[in-house]
């Protein structure tokens, strides 16, 4: 089993109202501590931090992976296999326009995941993948 230990992620957004809107009603993270310039969420058991920067410009930039244009820089996070099919499904009821949709990367190879890809208001871009098999998480 790995062994997981929260993690403390901060990221500019450009608007807290909008990313207020996106991070916890769309996705549904519960919100910690704020202020006007910033926003503490509850990432899945992690803080995430969310700063106001005006002039924040995400580049969107992509990598090939999979036959699939992979954005870079993301974040995101490794779901139960369950716990992604239902995320996902929130995110498709909640109308998310996904750089790439939800499907399986890597099927029958080592390191099967299943995985999807969306911005938020900022242009961050955001990563939610799953394993069946935790265990290949770091397998080459």
């Amino acid at each position: 089993m790995i062994d997981i230990k929260p993690f403390h992620l901060a990221m500019p957004v450009n608007d807290l109202q909008s990313t207020r809107e996106f991070y916890g009603k769309t996705l549904g993270l519960s919100e910690g501590r704020s202020n006007e310039h910033w926003i503490d969420w509850n990432f899945f058991g992690h803080q995430f931090v969310t700063h106001l920067n005006q002039n924040h410009q995400a580049q969107k930039i992509v990598n090939q992976v999979d036959d699939h244009g992979v954005p870079v820089p993301h974040f995101g996070i490794v779901l139960k296999w369950d716990e992604w099919h239902e995320f996902a499904e929130r995110l498709k009821q909640n109308s998310i326009k996904f750089v790439i949709e939800p499907y399986i990367r890597f099927r029958g190879k080592t390191g099967e995941q299943a995985t999807m890809f969306f911005y938020d208001p900022s242009g961050n871009a955001l990563e939610f993948k799953a394993f069946k098999d935790i265990s290949q998480l770091f397998v080459k």
